[in-house]
């Protein structure tokens, strides 16, 4: 199977171009096996793939593919690409098969410690990374040969793929590939087709669980009336700064570490989002209001029969009312009421989410190194130090928190 390497503009802005040989071999070839390779690495390349995207992702698309929509990735662009400077640059990579969109690497190219580092468009927001590809026979000889036009084309030093699932159509060629998988977690999920409504499917607890639930919102409804309420497009803004605003806050108050977060691009990319602005994502979100005041706020995405849920974030002074309990019960009450099938709770699998989740997919990070330095970076940084770095950053935020709250208490009014 021969394949063509097309030398375009955007192609030149990576430097990169096959050896005259090897192009002048693949194009006389072509018309024997006409696949193509290319890249797309401006802005005006990624527009023009709109069509043949969207069209890839509705014929293609599995049901966990939520983050690789088109519509995603471009609110996506509008606040992550930067508008100059060439810290962050497009490095998607399409593969065509007589004309038709196959297989679709969404990548980008960031400059990190010097280096040239490949991974998913979409990150932070996105949760699960992911290529499209039809499901076909050829289609892993078509990931293959792309994965290597990726590891000699694109002159990176590294790649590093983040939140891949088990069952991701990328997952396959990632376990052959012998790249280092740097972490290790899971997604909880709820089963929701498996009951034919809300009530049927919270059966499935303990009666110890469902009466603490209720006495919970009888507390909370002491304070005063309760409200749940569901909202999508432009009246959804407001209430998803509402919801990264208290997330923020929650942040600081249990002395974890999120850059994204604190990032104002995250923000803005969410207000969009869920607003649509031009571009429909799928997202949506849902209020619990206690006596007229925000108790908790969640934000999810939703692709077909699956919902993702976000964000989930309850206010820290109504700890003692479980606000948070509360929510993700309104929540999943409302998905399984819009037919959702499945409810998923995305990694990490945190304790809280365990107690309500019919079961867990894995999802791990995955990088390799192309070149000398990056090959280093993959298994100094990543390999050893990443994630040692991050919990003795979050141990130390904690302890000078709980210090401070100490030292509170003993200053004399």
């Amino acid at each position: 199977m021969a394949y063509v390497w097309r030398v375009t503009e955007a192609f030149g802005a990576f430097k990169s171009c096959p050896p005259a040989g090897l192009l002048a071999d693949a194009l006389a070839t072509a018309e024997t096996a006409p696949v193509s390779i290319d890249l797309v690495a401006d802005r005006a390349g990624l527009d023009a793939l709109e069509p043949e995207w969207n069209e890839l992702f509705r014929r293609s698309a599995r049901d966990h593919q939520l983050f690789q929509s088109f519509n995603w990735n471009w609110h996506w662009a509008n606040h992550y690409l930067p508008h100059n400077g060439r810290r962050c640059r497009l490095a998607i990579v399409t593969v065509r098969r007589n004309g038709r969109l196959a297989v679709l690497w969404p990548l980008v190219a960031e400059r990190v410690a010097g280096l040239s580092v490949l991974h998913w468009m979409g990150e932070p927001a996105s949760q699960y990374g992911d290529v499209l590809a039809e499901d076909a026979a050829d289609t892993p000889e078509l990931l293959r040969r792309s994965w290597r036009f990726i590891a000699t084309r694109l002159e990176a030093d590294a790649v590093f793929l983040r939140k891949v699932r088990a069952d991701a159509a990328v997952a396959p060629l990632l376990a052959g590939s012998g790249m280092l998988q740097t972490t290790a977690a899971e997604a909880p999920y709820l089963d929701l087709a498996s009951a034919p409504d809300s009530a049927g499917y919270e059966q499935r607890y303990s009666a110890k669980a469902r009466k603490n639930r209720r006495r919970l919102l009888r507390r909370l409804a002491e304070r005063g009336p309760i409200e749940i309420e569901r909202l999508v497009g432009p009246a959804a803004r407001e209430a998803a700064l509402d919801a990264i605003a208290l997330k923020q806050t929650w942040i600081a108050h249990t002395g974890r570490v999120a850059p994204a977060l604190a990032d104002p691009r995250f923000a803005a990319f969410f207000a969009d989002a869920v607003e649509g602005r031009g571009r429909d994502t799928g997202c949506g979100v849902t209020v619990l209001k206690s006596n007229g005041e925000i108790a908790g706020i969640a934000v999810d995405v939703t692709a077909g029969t699956r919902r993702a849920a976000h964000i989930i974030v309850h206010d820290p002074r109504l700890d003692s009312f479980s606000a948070g309990t509360l929510l993700l019960q309104e929540w999943i009450r409302g998905a399984s009421a819009d037919r959702i099938a499945t409810f998923d709770l995305l990694a990490p699998a945190y304790a809280y989410k365990r107690e309500w989740a019919d079961g867990v997919v894995a999802v791990g990070d995955f990088a390799a190194g192309f070149t000398l330095a990056g090959r280093a970076w993959v298994r100094v940084y990543l390999g050893l130090l990443r994630q040692r770095i991050k919990v003795g950053v979050e141990a130390s935020t904690a302890l000078i928190r709980r210090l401070r709250a100490w030292s509170v208490g003993w200053v004399r009014p």
